[in-house]
């Protein structure tokens, strides 16, 4: 059985704890039987949590025979790494033991020098900080998580879920892997190249303002061929007047906010109808299926297929 060990650093975020626990612990083969170990290890008897203490069953020697370590992320990462756990790390990956780092857990990895020359990835909140503390790393903030062979680091929260759900495909294969990720409520296929912020917001919408009626006037015209000029007219001021105005109230221009609507609504369509990616483009308002699938990967960081693979809910 392969065993998972999750490394409890002080000030550990109970979230990134968690989720490998949750995940390896409920994972089962096609025969039923569990498909991982899982054991918690620590450096001293008691961890502070924040708002919990907790007490590891193991130290760090659970760290030794382990197939996979995870280095969950912790609220103050740029404290200095215990020499033990950074002995205990650099010595499980002389051994060939894979090492994996969830959120702010790859300051940790990266503190023991086992990422220098390689591209890593953390919470897009730290990522200039890890930059600047590890100049030798290839930082990448825009991707959920970064898979380089024995080492892996994934961005925050939701992304350590797909941190795991990718190392149980790589050890048992997709099947097993959709089971976990039915298990977890999550999306199997969300890959690891993919932006961390791929269900894009709505546009702001400041309540009150006065650009407030252009704004539900834009929503509800996305199909037409807007130009800022229609949109300078609808609001009765220049095109300039429009621009320094959308500015101050919403902190982006109108074209963009306009192509930020279009693909909220994109997305909407992709997840509830059948319609195909063209039509859902034209529905929206972008000219060609060049010009929505070039907006839509450029704001999610997939194409629209990609997006409706992974997120239609599962029987449509």
């Amino acid at each position: 059985m392969h065993t998972v060990a999750v490394l409890a650093l002080d000030q550990v975020t109970p979230f990134d704890l968690a989720t490998p626990i949750e995940v390896f612990s409920r994972t089962r083969l096609p025969d039923g039987r569990p498909g991982y170990q899982v054991r918690v290890c620590a450096d001293t008897p008691e961890v502070d949590a924040g708002t919990f203490t907790l007490r590891a069953h193991w130290n760090l020697d659970g760290l030794r025979d382990a197939d996979t370590i995870i280095v969950p992320g912790t609220a103050t990462p740029e404290s200095p790494l215990p020499p033990a756990v950074g002995d205990a790390l650099r010595a499980a990956a002389a051994h060939g033991t894979r090492i994996a780092s969830i959120c702010t857990g790859t300051f940790a990895l990266a503190a023991t020098g086992l990422l220098a020359g390689r591209r890593a990835t953390t919470h897009w909140i730290a990522a200039a900080r890890l930059a600047a503390a590890y100049p030798d790393l290839d930082v990448d903030p825009d991707v959920l998580y970064v898979d380089d062979g024995q080492f892996l680091t994934s961005a925050g929260a939701a992304a350590g879920l797909d941190l795991c759900l990718h190392l149980i495909r790589r050890d048992y294969g997709s099947a097993v892997a959709a089971d976990a990720a039915r298990l977890s409520v999550m999306p199997l296929e969300r890959e690891g190249g993919q932006a961390q912020f791929i269900v894009q917001r709505h546009p702001p919408t400041p309540r009150g303002a006065a650009l407030e009626p252009l704004l539900t006037w834009m929503r509800d015209n996305l199909s037409r061929a807007l130009t800022l000029a229609d949109l300078a007219a609808y609001a009765g001021t220049s095109t300039r007047t429009l621009i320094r105005h959308f500015r101050e109230q919403t902190g982006t221009t109108p074209l963009r906010w306009l192509h930020l609507a279009r693909v909220r609504q994109a997305q909407h369509l992709l997840e509830t109808t059948r319609h195909s990616v063209e039509r859902i483009g034209a529905q929206v308002g972008f000219g060609s299926l060049t010009t929505f699938r070039d907006h839509f990967k450029r704001t999610t960081g997939v194409s629209p297929h990609t997006y409706r693979r992974t997120f239609r809910a599962s029987g449509d």
